[in-house]
């Protein structure tokens, strides 16, 4: 890397600019944390405990059973799971084999899952139950899987409690639980384990393996495998441990609400605190609000990351103040913008100090933070991660952009990722004289802070003039009314695109959509001024809660070929 870095003078104290990494992988990273904190807590899940020396017995047992399957290095493995100890428990001992582990969404279509699964070769897919209770027969021949390993939430529990739960889930709408025995190929997770022998795990892979497939939709919506190598994983989770600083081994509980399929919660929900010997406190429903709230009170978490929604949901919970949340001390925020209103609000409930960030798949989840103790700018990524590099340029001519002025944000850094899975063009085009073309627009200050100002395909070009949409929800945010809202370019006979924003409205205000049309006059520039407001009750959302900007474009555009 080269050129100035004034990103730099804002560390905080005690963050290198390098780090001297160690050269394990994250497996190891378990061995050594079963080794000297065995019998201190990796997961809690409803109320139940599994210690470090327990969860790497269960690694070590499906590993056998793994193996005993056909599963090696270079062979692929899919879980298809919400945040369960079974969840863990198959990534670290598919990661010890050499595998390549595909993580899978579990709200996957089947029209999405088969492309993708089809694509990486998946040989064995560990999945849930009450998810693949009719699957199984009906995509049999359509999929590569030979073996299937079906996990239940009561395998997670204690022999006397798993009847009660598996009656009071069977009873749910929609059921939680199903029975698979009679499914050929299928073996249960406990069985699995039962069938394992405990015996050490073989050599760690190596480094520059390809540890995980993270499919991802990309700029144009195609699914596309990032190649995240074992280097990538254990890099990514030291520069995050440097980053944070201070935290103590053994010592700190982490809440995983984020799913654990999404590259995000892989990294911060998992990685890091396996590396740090922290507990885990898993949660399968971002969404129950009042679940994370006990989890949080009742295991006293101190490390949180969430996206801004959940921040948001906790702020306007029902007598949230009956909580107690002071065991909070750091908070990650990704995926989306976060106001000043839910950081101020949240921060003055817990005492903790939230800090926001950005990363992508293709980089193992985070490039930029900000500074945790010292100057943070709210409304920023923050600042590069030790060892990364970023600049932003122009995005067609590739040349530097001037301080302050939009263009493509480019990455370098050893969290990178490899290149996208079978696609060679796809990875020459992201993949540049070694840096990563993120796709995302930024801007980058005197001081190195970045701000993401919106997505070249999102970008909006109306009669010439480029809208960059977060400028114009940034805009309606400022309403009081506004809760809300997403900005998108609709086709226009004149303007080649104008803009339209979709609004979703505090609980008990009312505004008229002239009135927000107003409002945005006085904030932005006339070209970018919304021509179409439309409201709504919510917006569409993604597996992480992060608004669906194309889902809102796929509807209108669809509505207004009805209407022809």
């Amino acid at each position: 890397m080269s050129g100035p870095r004034p990103w730099l003078a804002h560390y905080d104290a005690g963050v290198p600019a390098s780090i001297d990494y160690q050269r394990l992988t994250v497996v190891e990273a378990l061995q050594r944390s079963a080794a000297e904190h065995g019998g201190e807590t990796a997961l809690l899940f409803a109320g139940e405990r599994t210690s470090y020396a327990e969860l790497l017995a269960q690694v070590e047992r499906l590993a056998s059973t793994l193996a005993e399957l056909g599963l090696g290095p270079g062979e692929r493995i899919a879980l298809h799971l919400p945040n369960l100890p079974q969840t863990a428990v198959a990534y670290y001992a598919a990661l010890a084999l050499g595998a390549q582990v595909v993580m899978s969404n579990p709200v996957y279509t089947d029209e999405e899952l088969v492309p993708q699964w089809n694509d990486a070769g998946v040989r064995i897919a560990v999945v849930a139950d009450w998810i693949w209770a009719d699957r199984i027969p009906r995509l049999r021949e359509r999929l590569p899987v030979e073996h299937w390993i079906v996990a239940s939430i009561p395998d997670a529990l204690p022999a006397w409690k798993r009847w009660p739960a598996r009656r009071a889930l069977a009873r749910r709408t929609p059921p939680r639980v199903a029975d698979l025995s009679g499914v050929p190929g299928t073996l249960g997770f406990r069985e699995a384990l039962a069938r394992g022998e405990r015996r050490p795990l073989p050599p760690p892979p190596d480094w520059d393996s390809i540890a995980v497939l993270q499919y991802t939709g990309g700029t144009t919506g195609a699914a596309r495998g990032a190649m995240l190598l074992h280097r990538n994983l254990a890099c990514q989770v030291q520069q995050i441990d440097a980053w944070l600083g201070g935290l103590g081994r053994g010592r700190e509980t982490f809440l995983a609400a984020l799913p654990l399929f999404h590259v995000f919660g892989m990294m911060v929900c998992l990685n890091l605190p396996v590396w740090i010997a922290a507990a885990i406190v898993l949660q399968p429903d971002p969404r129950d609000t009042a679940a994370l709230l006990e989890d949080i009170r009742r295991h006293r978490v101190s490390i949180l990351a969430l996206v801004p929604a959940i921040f948001h949901a906790i702020n306007h919970f029902p007598n949230v103040e009956g909580f107690d949340l002071t065991s909070i001390k750091a908070c990650l925020s990704g995926s989306a913008p976060l106001s000043i209103e839910t950081l101020e609000r949240f921060e003055a409930l817990t005492g903790g100090r939230i800090f926001e960030g950005y990363g992508l798949t293709e980089t193992t989840a985070a490039t930029h933070v900000n500074p945790l103790r010292g100057l943070r700018k709210i409304g920023s990524v923050g600042v590069p991660l030790p060892d990364t590099d970023a600049r932003v340029v122009d995005p067609d001519s590739g040349a530097p952009m001037p301080i302050g002025e939009p263009g493509e944000l480019l990455i370098q850094g050893p969290q990178v990722m490899a290149g996208y899975w079978n696609a060679p063009e796809q990875t020459a085009s992201a993949l540049r004289d070694g840096w990563l073309a993120t796709g995302d627009l930024a801007t980058c200050d005197a001081d190195g802070f970045f701000r993401i100002v919106g997505r070249k395909k999102d970008l909006i070009n109306s009669g010439g003039y480029k809208v960059f949409p977060d400028e114009v929800d940034q805009a309606l945010a400022r309403h009081p009314a506004v809760l809300e809202s997403a900005t998108i370019g609709v086709p226009d006979t004149r303007r080649g695109e104008t803009v339209k924003s979709f609004v979703v409205l505090r609980p008990g205000s009312t505004v008229a959509e002239d009135e927000l049309v107003r409002h945005c006059r006085q904030h932005l520039a006339p070209y970018k001024v919304p021509r179409e407001i439309e409201m709504r009750a919510s917006l569409p959302r993604s597996s992480v809660l992060k608004v669906l900007r194309r889902t809102l474009l796929a509807e209108e555009l669809e509505r207004r070929k009805a209407a022809r």
